[in-house]
């Protein structure tokens, strides 16, 4: 193996937001997540939810601002706008 190193990173920007109580929910794809305070609520620029695991998540990911702008390219050339997003509460995410 080479000693050689290369810098990566991902090309596709996310809504987030910190969970501050537990959560759990099944997404539209019949996965189920679940998340403890600290984890962090992903959106995808195609709407999925999912959560991630604090340690990943901080790791991973860079704040591009703290509000982010209305739309924003995803770096694929599709757009991904935050205005018809919606804001989940915990017990929103809950499946009925």
């Amino acid at each position: 193996m080479s000693d050689d190193w290369n810098v990566y990173r991902t090309r596709f920007l996310v809504r987030a937001k910190q969970l501050s109580e537990f959560v759990e929910f099944t997404d539209p794809l019949g996965r189920h997540h679940s998340g403890k305070p600290g984890d962090y609520l992903v959106q995808s620029s195609e709407g999925l939810l999912r959560i991630a695991p604090r340690e990943i998540f901080e790791d991973v990911y860079v704040i591009l601002a703290e509000n982010a702008p209305r739309s924003f390219s995803s770096g694929d050339g599709r757009s991904f706008s935050t205005g018809h997003n919606r804001s989940f509460s915990p017990t929103e995410l809950l499946p009925s």
